[in-house]
């Protein structure tokens, strides 16, 4: 998942938050010098992205693509969330999520943008540039626009160190958005209730 699915996906506990964050910036053992709720977070999102990978739907939407693009489908997907929980927030925060008080995703944008700078100390340096961007444009909220789908697509080619053809993937996404769409709809649920299930039983242990 991305940023936006990890920031939800959170208790309303901001060293949580900021480490489930932190997940695709911090590698092996170097989670065992963050702070505990923080080292959390990280395990949190390490749990969220290895049952989003291993869903059998969101497996499914590699076929969409074209072969030069298959071996970037986890990327494009979760890219595409993002933009279908901020479609869908109201809905979400109704019916699968409530940690958050059901905030407007204006709102809940805004909180997590206060927030982050408590915790620059802590982050790793490309963490840091990166919450900072995010804030600065507003990315959270932009997620409600399709163009967000194709400007993070975009960029993560940009950033990936090997030639490679990712960036223009939003024009496949969109020819097949109804089988992104209706993927979310079965998955998103699903993964809302084994997040549930994996802080009760951490809060139980």
């Amino acid at each position: 998942m991305n940023y936006l699915a990890h920031l939800l996906l959170s208790p309303a506990d901001t060293d949580v938050m900021i480490g489930n964050l932190m997940g695709d910036f911090i590698k092996g053992q170097a989670i065992e010098r963050l702070p505990n709720k923080i080292a959390a977070g990280v395990k949190l999102h390490r749990a969220i992205d290895k049952f989003t990978d291993n869903h059998p739907q969101v497996r499914a939407l590699k076929a969409l693509l074209t072969p030069e693009r298959q071996r970037f489908a986890g990327i494009i997907s979760d890219i595409v969330f993002d933009h279908l929980i901020a479609l869908n927030w109201r809905d979400i925060n109704t019916k699968h999520w409530s940690l958050h008080q059901q905030a407007e995703l204006a709102e809940f944008s805004r909180q997590c943008y206060s927030f982050f700078p408590d915790y620059y100390d802590v982050m790793p340096n490309a963490m840091n540039t990166m919450v900072k961007r995010m804030a600065a444009g507003d990315w959270l909220l932009g997620y409600q626009h399709f163009a967000s789908v194709d400007g993070a697509i975009n960029g993560v080619s940009r950033r990936i160190r090997f030639k490679n053809q990712l960036a223009g993937a939003s024009t496949e996404v969109a020819d097949h958005f109804s089988s992104y769409q209706a993927c979310f709809e079965q998955f998103f649920p699903e993964l809302c209730q084994f997040v549930e299930t994996y802080l009760n039983d951490l809060s139980d242990s």
